[in-house]
């Protein structure tokens, strides 16, 4: 039985992504790291595809929380793949770099790279063991042109986009495809405080995405259809760069 691993899937694009892939047949592991409520609605939503979810707490950041929890859930499902992996757990802390604090400056990279490095490796050698497997890296906007205020976003992200392209290649031989997704401004609370009015007004499409958009990507980055796609890094944005 194959499953499909998202991590930060309780709310906003990661929510979307684990319903999404639910409607497509996937079973799917929700992880979060504190918002068990808003996780428990995102597992009632996946539930109700008729498909298989469970909950998986944990915090990307903490390599041995991550390899109790995958391989606890491993040692109990000895029949069972995960087969996708969506690397989707970030956080923001803007602020330009003068005023940008060490705390913030380690948080956000941590949780994306660390939380790539982490996830991605305990879940690894069973995809290539089967010679089946996605990796979908949920990148940014940010990580390719870079935005002011955003110096520890766009590293972190950019660093990403770049981890994506290596191991690529390094597994693509194993049948295991490796992309990124870089969302421009998604309506989600990723976004809040930000000048919505403003911000259209340099978007080509005029108006922020929808997360079920960023989704519908991803998810057919997961499909059979995509197996000859790999070291990318597709942008959704509307036309912004």
């Amino acid at each position: 039985m194959r499953y499909a691993l998202v991590t930060g899937g309780s709310r906003g694009i990661g929510r979307a992504v684990c319903l999404k892939l639910a409607s497509q047949g996937w079973n799917v592991l929700i992880n979060y790291a504190s918002n068990a409520a808003k996780a428990q609605e995102t597992l009632e939503g996946v539930l109700a595809y008729g498909v298989k979810g469970e909950l998986l707490p944990f915090d990307v950041t903490d390599a041995a929380a991550v390899n109790a929890a995958i391989g606890g859930w491993q040692a109990a499902h000895p029949d069972d793949l995960i087969s996708v992996l969506v690397n989707n757990a970030g956080v923001r802390s803007d602020s330009l770099l003068i005023w940008l604090e060490p705390e913030a400056w380690s948080k956000v990279l941590s949780t994306t790279l660390d939380g790539f490095y982490n996830v991605t490796r305990a879940v690894l050698q069973p995809m290539l063991l089967a010679k089946s497997g996605r990796i979908i890296n949920m990148a940014s906007l940010s990580g390719l042109k870079g935005l002011p205020g955003q110096a520890n976003y766009s590293a972190a992200k950019g660093g990403l986009i770049a981890a994506t392209k290596a191991l690529a290649q390094e597994v693509a031989r194993k049948k295991v495809t490796v992309n990124a997704v870089a969302p421009g401004f998604i309506r989600t609370d990723m976004v809040e405080g930000l000048d919505e009015a403003e911000l259209r007004k340099t978007i080509p499409a005029s108006r922020f995405g929808e997360p079920e958009e960023v989704a519908a990507l991803v998810a057919f980055l997961a499909s059979d259809e995509a197996s000859y796609i790999t070291g990318e890094c597709i942008g959704i944005d509307g036309g912004l760069y």
